[in-house]
């Protein structure tokens, strides 16, 4: 072999070795949609909605597109709009605000914990008081369990009820976790998670869902996912969407879900051994009380000075892909900068973007690999 050749790169995230795990299972799921030809609602979306509903502990699920989709449909199930606020945090995907300014109403950008990344409650409550002084009227919170932990919901949860506004928990990276021994899917009045192929649980392409408790809001969710239809299919009672969770994908979530709760297993196991070989070098990602986490990603801190970009073209060099979740906080990104942010700024966003760096993390990362990944890191700095 020659020795210039780089080393073969360690996969960021292995969808491969999961789809040889199962093997023949997610072809013959999806031949038996190929065979029966419902590829909209067929009977795999009503049977990875009871699934869900059984493994989360939610009464109610509504599967749909994607995490975007579920968050839209339940603003727009709860009337949100023009002139109403929903408090969100700026270190997140941009989709948790995306969805909010679609609506017609103002995402008010708050601040996260620096520890673990999650909404920080006394920003929240500053967010609030910054939204009224605009003479908006705060309707929600959008928390986000973030790179797959939990958020403090418990913490939020009393100031929704303090302020009478509701909680939408944004698990897109979060569903598998729980928070003081309750899986997510549980939490505020209702949960959107994302079914993208990256995630946890992820399908081949595009997907979401809804988990609720409450039958009222299911229900106008399910007419929302079809162009907002009541009784009849061509009376429309509300505005809607084409939300829809395709049959095929379904598919491939029910057989997924299968090994769902060994894959979280598997993931806690890496995430452990990066914070033993690494915890003296970085900050490594911390766990709240009562919470646990899917690692989703699993996103250091760089020490004060190193170089970010510098630090990730050592680990290429190695075979280590790299990624940044998320360089610039929704407040600084130009389509969200005119936005309102909480009272006292958003400092913590800002810090975090400019030195957080996540590293390879699946189901499927063997302890050689890692070991690499490691090394990589350690001789880097």
């Amino acid at each position: 072999m020659n020795q210039h050749m780089p080393p073969e790169p360690v996969p960021f995230i292995d969808i491969g070795a999961q789809r040889r795990r199962l093997g023949k299972s997610i072809d013959e799921a999806v031949g038996r949609v190929l065979a029966h030809c419902q590829f909209v609602n067929g009977p795999e979306v009503t049977a990875l909605e009871q699934a869900l509903a059984q493994f989360s502990g939610a009464r109610h699920v509504v599967s749909c597109a994607s995490g975007t989709d579920a968050l839209l449909m339940v603003l727009m199930a709860e009337n949100v709009g023009r002139g109403d606020a929903v408090l969100c945090p700026s270190f997140t995907f941009c989709a948790t605000g995306e969805a909010v300014a679609l609506t017609g109403a103002t995402p008010v950008f708050v601040d996260v914990d620096e520890a673990t990344f999650n909404m920080d409650a006394a920003s929240l409550k500053r967010g609030i008081v910054t939204a009224r002084k605009l003479g908006l009227k705060p309707r929600a919170i959008i928390p986000v369990d973030l790179f797959g932990q939990s958020a403090d919901h418990d913490a939020i949860a009393a100031v929704a009820e303090a302020e009478g506004l509701f909680v939408l928990d944004d698990a897109a990276q979060g569903f598998g976790a729980s928070y003081n021994g309750r899986r997510l899917g549980t939490f505020g009045r209702a949960t959107a998670t994302s079914f993208f192929p990256a995630k946890p649980l992820g399908c081949y392409g595009d997907g979401g869902a809804i988990f609720t408790d409450d039958a009222a809001l299911a229900e106008r969710l399910r007419s929302i996912r079809v162009h907002g239809q009541g009784a009849d299919k061509y009376d429309n009672v509300r505005l809607g969407l084409t939300g829809r969770l395709d049959t095929v994908q379904a598919a491939v979530l029910l057989e997924k879900l299968k090994i769902f709760d060994g894959e979280i297993a598997a993931r806690n196991e890496a995430a452990e051994r990066y914070s033993r070989g690494l915890g003296n070098v970085v900050t490594v990602p911390l766990l709240a009380a009562g919470c646990t986490s899917v690692w989703a990603q699993y996103t250091i801190r760089l020490p004060k000075g190193v170089d970010r970009d510098g630090f990730a073209a050592a680990l290429k060099a190695k075979g280590v892909p790299t990624a940044i979740y998320y360089p610039k906080s929704m407040h600084q990104q130009t389509a969200y900068r005119d936005f309102p942010v909480a009272e006292g700024g958003l400092s913590a966003s800002e810090r975090l973007s400019a030195d957080v760096i996540s590293l390879p993390m699946h189901a499927y990362l063997d302890a050689p690999a890692q070991e690499r990944v490691i090394a990589a890191v350690r001789s880097a700095l």
